[in-house]
């Protein structure tokens, strides 16, 4: 237990970067139309089943489409 107490503080700011990185791919997903590769339903699956930093980055690397 003090093992994990003593990495909260580099852990917390991580969580929060990941969700909010989450959050703006889909937001980004749902409210556009176009995307270089693929359609929405496979880049919503991609990002939350690689929910943690890799789904959002290969989406907007390879999915999003520059306007």
């Amino acid at each position: 237990m003090d093992k994990i107490m003593e990495f909260l503080p580099f852990l917390i700011p991580l969580v929060i970067a990941e969700f909010a990185l989450l959050a703006y791919t889909l937001y980004h997903i749902l409210t556009h139309k176009n995307y270089k590769r693929g359609n929405r339903t496979l880049w919503l699956i991609v990002t939350i089943v690689l929910m943690n930093f890799i789904g959002p980055i290969l989406y907007f690397v390879f999915g999003k489409e520059d306007v």
